[in-house]
């Protein structure tokens, strides 16, 4: 039974965990109100919306 000699340093262990760790881009898909990109399942930063449900309120001064 192979059994370590010697303690993992927290370094040594978290570079081989990272050296396989690849970041995702989110998925994103088009709005249906304003036809802008946004992130599926979260509110559409440029017209409000959500499941077709004005969520939150946009002023146009504030862009």
């Amino acid at each position: 039974m192979a059994v370590p000699k010697r303690k993992v340093s927290k370094q040594r262990g978290n570079k081989r965990f990272a050296s396989n760790y690849k970041a995702t881009m989110p998925t994103l898909v088009e709005c249906p109100q304003c036809h802008e990109s946004k992130q599926a399942h979260k509110v559409c930063p440029h017209c409000g919306y959500y499941n077709g449900k004005a969520v939150v309120e946009h002023n146009e001064e504030n862009n």
